[in-house]
């Protein structure tokens, strides 16, 4: 049976087999891209020493100097520095000079072009740019995770850059990390594979609030959900599935939410045949008129002067102008409560729905204090543009 191409594969051309932190091929180390030069500038080092004590010598034999003086006038010549001469010199010690000012001019030349070969090696072989990578990563926390830059996943990069929030990216395909890095320069990319634990180690799963599995097969997906949630047990994990049969393997591996794009797709083509109006709404016809909506959560933390507070206390869309949609208890796993009445009294730990714009969700930021968490709770978070 022909296998049909996933999203991810779909406008991808082949450019070899991946290169990075996979089990057959680890990154370099700068301690491994270093060793061809130890040895190059040991003999350079070892040039240097043999120039010193021949200058040493001869200034010692020709003008009869102390070693000491004889030292530091070979030091100062084969490096040009310039400095005055410590005694005035004879004929044969001036010859004698010249010979060792060519000397240091050739072992200088030798010593900056290893340096450069150095430099430029390392920065082809991207070696200084993974160690940005990696110390940067290794300062993150409570960050997110995304797994391949697909399709699905390249949309997932752009909510993340919109909203702001810390992530990290795990790619194995080389054209991909390098089309995305010229779009975003400063993306924390780590390129091998993500079914890998090595990998997700890297990427610090450990210490990430949420992990998005966006690879081209469901098999993959699956992999990664069980292995990163062995690492963390509470991460919030959404993983993407192509065929309805992985649907519920996903979950049972650990995905506390699957999104199925042929699923949402066709609940999409039904609505625009139903009810055209409403998708309109919902669609980019309102971002054409230069109006931008967008869905978010935002959670009460204890302490905050909403606490206790209703709704027409606060009088949040006169104040922002946002409409509150709905209201999930903190003390209930129902359902969260739609369209809110104005008596609804604010708990901590309750997650208000709202909709409106950018800006408007700002003022409610600033209204609240800036304590108010917008996109995240303590273990989940989503934002959706609508």
């Amino acid at each position: 049976m022909k296998r049909r191409r996933s999203d991810s594969e779909a406008g991808w051309p082949w450019r070899g087999p991946p290169r990075g932190a996979t089990l057959e091929q680890p990154p370099i180390t700068l301690g491994e891209a270093l060793r061809p030069f130890w040895r190059r500038f040991a003999l350079a080092g070892l040039y240097f020493a043999v120039v010193f004590l021949i200058g040493s010598a001869g200034y010692a034999l020709i003008e009869g100097w102390r070693w000491i003086d004889a030292l530091y006038m070979s030091v100062t010549t084969v490096t040009s520095v310039g400095f005055m001469e410590v005694y005035p010199l004879s004929p044969a010690g001036r010859t004698f000079t010249i010979v060792l000012i060519l000397l240091g001019i050739t072992g200088l030349g030798i010593w900056w072009a290893l340096t450069t070969a150095l430099i430029v090696e390392l920065d082809l072989g991207g070696v200084l740019r993974r160690r940005r990578i990696m110390r940067s990563i290794e300062g993150l926390s409570d960050h997110y995770i995304v797994c391949g830059l697909g399709r699905m996943g390249r949309v997932v990069v752009t909510e993340m850059l919109e909203a702001k929030h810390p992530f990290v990216i795990i790619e194995q395909d080389a054209g991909r990390i390098a089309m995305m890095l010229e779009r975003h320069a400063d993306l924390l990319i780590v390129e091998g594979d993500a079914t890998l634990e090595g990998t997700l180690k890297i990427a610090r799963v450990d210490k990430a609030r949420g992990l998005a599995a966006c690879l081209a097969d469901d098999a993959d997906n699956i992999l990664v959900c069980m292995t990163a949630r062995h690492l963390n047990p509470g991460l919030n994990t959404v993983a993407r599935a192509y065929s309805e049969e992985s649907l519920e393997k996903l979950r049972r591996v650990g995905a506390e939410r699957v999104v199925s794009p042929n699923v949402t797709g066709g609940v999409r083509m039904a609505y625009s045949l139903l009810r055209p109006h409403v998708v309109d709404f919902l669609e980019c016809a309102i971002s054409s008129a230069g109006i931008e909506l967008r869905l978010e959560q935002a959670a009460i933390p204890p302490g905050s002067h909403f606490v206790g507070q209703s709704l027409a206390e606060l009088r949040i869309p006169q104040r922002t102008g946002l409409i509150v949609l709905a209201l999930q208890r903190a003390t209930e796993t129902g359902p969260p409560v739609y369209n809110p009445g104005p008596e609804t009294r604010l708990e901590a730990g309750d997650v208000m729905i709202v909709m409106g714009s950018s800006e408007q969700i700002e003022q409610l930021r600033e209204y609240a204090g800036k304590e108010m968490e917008l996109g995240e709770e303590s273990a989940d978070s989503s934002s959706a543009r609508v």
